[in-house]
This record gives C-alpha cells, structure tokens and sequence, in this order.
C-alpha cells in the first residue's frame, strides 16, 4: 500500500543508515486487521457509557464507529489477540537479526485539511482511514516507534513530507531515537514549515 513516494522515503532513509537488506513482516494484513477489532472494541468499551448520555459530543466521524465498537463481540477480539500474539512473534523474530526496521509511516506525502479521497494502488479510499494503513500493524504489536519527516515529494507533492517509522524490538525506544537523529544529522530528517 506504499505509493512510490513512500518507497523512495524508506530506500532514502536505509541509505543514510547503510541498511540493504529488505524484510517483511508477513502478517502485516493480519495484524492491521486485529489492531481494528482491538481498538474498536477497546475505544468502545471506554465511551460506551458516555455515548448514550452525550452522543451529540462526539465528532461525527468517530462516534458511529465508537457505537460500532461497541458491539464487537468479545470472540472477536479474543481471536484478534491470537492473531496480534502470532504477528508479535513473527517481528520478534526479525529483531534477532536487525536492530531497527525500516517502513513508511503513511502511504502517501501528508494530504492538505480536507482531503476526502487518495489514490493507492489503483484503488480511490477514504483519506482519513487510509493514512493509518502502514502504522497500524506496527502499533497493534506494541513495539516501540519513531517517526522521522522526510521530503521526498515528486512533482507538486515536493513540499510535503512524509514519515519514516524507525521501529525497535521493545524496551529498545533508543534505537528508534538514534536512528532518527542519524537521519537528521543526514540531513534528511527535519522539521520545517509547510
């Protein structure tokens, strides 16, 4: 789900941190999948009782799904843990080799306020819940991340940045840190104004 941008983010970034080897975590789908019965559950179970007395509060987009949430049966989730304890596993494997991964944190440069729709891989999709699709799987497994800005763009997308997870076997957040500040001292991280 990486657009060419977000590619060229990531080889920037393993450029300047002299990695070439290319990993993945096979069951990123998977664990995507699990972080959404997780969260919508968990995010759910917190409002429920403030969503039957102020749902009016709440911000159109998010409390349809909270309500949703809300109803997730608690089968799902407990086949969700499975698959997110299995995904785990499968990244802690990859730590056994690698100190830091290296993934695009959103699909595409950052979108303008507004932006309703984004072209991946053929497909239109709804912005908002597209820009997750690559940080999801790694936050689901609790590892710890950084993510650096880079400036890839191409085209009229050149002054947007675009984040780079730095991600680390847990307890390890200082490699996530040092990693990062390598790619500043690279030059090729910073902040800036848009």
């Amino acid at each position: 789900w990486a657009g060419p941008e977000a590619r060229q983010a990531v080889q920037m970034a393993a450029r300047a941190l002299d990695a070439s080897a290319t990993v993945e975590l096979a069951s990123a789908a998977q664990a995507r999948a699990a972080a959404f019965v997780i969260t919508a559950a968990e995010s759910g179970a917190l409002h429920r009782r403030r969503l039957v007395t102020h749902y009016d509060y709440y911000e159109p987009h998010s409390r349809d799904r909270l309500v949703a949430g809300s109803l997730v049966p608690a089968a799902w989730v407990q086949q969700a843990q499975r698959v997110r304890q299995r995904a785990y596993r499968e990244a802690q494997a990859l730590f056994a080799d690698y100190d830091v991964l290296i993934a695009p944190a959103t699909p595409v440069p950052a979108t303008a306020i507004g932006t309703q729709s984004l072209t991946l891989a053929g497909q239109t999709l709804p912005a908002r819940a597209s820009m997750g699709l690559l940080t999801q799987p790694v936050s689901c497994l609790g590892l710890p991340v950084c993510v650096a800005p880079l400036w890839p763009g191409i085209g009229a997308d050149a002054h947007l940045p675009l984040g780079v997870q730095l991600i680390a076997a847990p307890w390890r957040e200082a490699d996530c840190l040092l990693a990062a500040r390598r790619l500043e001292q690279a030059g090729i991280a910073a902040t800036r104004p848009v």
